[in-house]
């Protein structure tokens, strides 16, 4: 009897296992992101700004492709351009993909900058890279709210050299304009290509 028992167990157990062995293969593993993962976040789930062409701009605009958005200032002395030059060194890794790729920057001082430097200093980085503005100071702070970003102006020596304050990261979206991942000032760009090239692939 005792060994009848000890029999039943062992095939009980043999089934168990193989039925979580069977789940475990059905259920996809979750994506290994260089990124903090916030897919679900409940923030920073779209905006209505303006590019430096003049156009209205929402993240439905994008559909399809992947999408980082990096709050900044084109006076900034280096969070910004370094951001930028990595994510114009991202699209190049991307390859044929690099057009499935949207970088935004947007702008928290517009005081300064005005649609025509934007362009320009987006044109220094990619010419596919978009820039854009609110359309008021308090829409801007709307925004940045709702994307929990901060920004503060720092008064230098003259009126107009200030400086910006501001959040160093990115927000990444996938080609469904969902939001994925929040990206950290300083991850690099072979990190941002890995995510991207993850997204891309329907992670």
């Amino acid at each position: 009897m005792r060994r009848r028992s000890a029999l039943k167990k062992i095939a009980s157990s043999a089934v168990l296992a193989g039925a979580v062995a069977v789940f475990s293969a059905c259920t996809p593993d979750k994506p290994s992101f260089r990124g903090i993962d916030i897919t679900g976040a409940d923030y920073a789930r779209g905006f209505a700004l303006t590019d430096f062409n003049g156009q209205p701009r929402t993240l439905g605009d994008f559909a399809g492709k992947v999408v980082v958005v990096f709050f900044g200032y084109t006076q900034c002395p280096d969070v910004c351009p370094t951001t930028m030059s990595e994510m114009a060194q991202v699209k190049q890794t991307l390859g044929a993909d690099g057009d499935r790729l949207q970088v935004l920057f947007v702008s928290v001082d517009p005081e300064r900058d005005t649609p025509e430097v934007l362009k320009a200093y987006m044109a220094a980085f990619d010419p596919g890279f978009l820039a854009l503005y609110a359309a008021s100071p308090d829409q801007l702070a709307a925004l940045a709210k709702d994307f929990k970003v901060y920004y503060k102006r720092v008064d230098g020596k003259t009126p107009t050299s200030y400086t910006m304050d501001h959040t160093a990261a990115s927000y990444v979206y996938d080609p469904q304009g969902r939001l994925r991942l929040y990206s950290r000032y300083g991850s690099g760009a072979q990190a941002m290509a890995e995510d991207v090239k993850l997204l891309l692939n329907g992670a």
